[in-house]
C-alpha cells in the first residue's frame, strides 16, 4: 500500500557525554572479552552494576520472555552437544554437506546458538560461516533479529499476526532457498 513510513525514534541530543563515554566503555570491554582478554563474568557484573547506578529504567525496558528464549537455545545446544549420540550423528551430517547441515540447524534453533553448536564438529568453517549467515532466512526462530521484528510488528498491528507470518514465511523460505543454492553451485 502506497502510505508514509513514519519511524519513532529517540532523539540521541539528550545523552550526556560522561554517560556515553562509560557506556562505550563497557562496549569497548564486551568486546576485548570477546578475544578472551578479560573474563565475560567481570565485564558482565561491571556492566549491570553502571547500568543499575546510571539508569535503573533501562532493566524495566527488557524484554525478558525474549532474552530468556535466545539463553535456552544457547543452553539446549550446549546439552545436545554432549551427547555421543548427537555428537556422532552430527558429525556425520556435517562430512556430507556443512552449509546443509547448518542451514538447517538454523531452522530448529537459530543462526548463532547453531554456529557454536556446529563448529565443535567441523573445521569446514568457510561453509559453515556461510550456513548461519544463510540460515538466519526461513523460519522465525532462525535469527534472534526476526524474533524482535515480530514482536514490534504484532505490539503494533496485533490484528496482522497471521498475514505478517505467512508473508515473512514465504519470502524468508525463498530466500532462503535461492541463497542455499547459490552457495551450493
Amino acid at each position: 500500500h502506497k502510505e508514509e513510513v513514519s519511524l519513532e525514534h529517540e532523539s540521541f541530543n539528550n545523552i550526556k557525554k560522561p554517560n556515553l563515554i562509560i557506556y562505550s566503555t563497557c562496549f569497548l570491554l564486551a568486546v576485548v572479552s570477546v578475544f578472551g582478554f578479560l573474563h565475560y563474568g567481570i565485564v558482565l557484573i561491571l556492566t549491570v552494576i553502571i547500568i543499575f547506578i546510571l539508569d535503573k529504567k533501562a532493566f524495566l525496558k527488557v524484554d525478558y520472555s525474549l532474552l530468556l528464549t535466545f539463553a535456552m537455545f544457547f543452553i539446549f545446544a550446549s546439552n545436545m552437544a554432549r551427547i555421543n549420540l548427537v555428537q556422532n550423528f552430527v558429525s556425520g551430517l556435517l562430512e556430507k554437506n556443512t552449509l546443509l547441515t547448518g542451514v538447517l540447524s538454523c531452522q530448529c534453533f537459530s543462526n548463532v546458538p547453531s554456529a557454536i553448536f556446529l563448529s565443535k564438529f567441523t573445521t569446514d568453517y568457510a561453509n559453515l560461516l556461510r550456513a548461519v549467515n544463510i540460515g538466519g532466512t526461513g523460519t522465525l526462530i532462525a535469527s534472534l533479529a526476526s524474533l524482535i521484528s515480530f514482536k514490534i510488528f504484532t505490539k503494533k498491528y496485533p490484528e496482522q499476526k497471521l498475514k505478517y507470518l505467512i508473508e515473512f514465511s514465504v519470502l524468508n523460505f525463498a530466500f532462503l532457498i535461492v541463497l542455499t543454492i547459490c552457495c551450493l553451485i
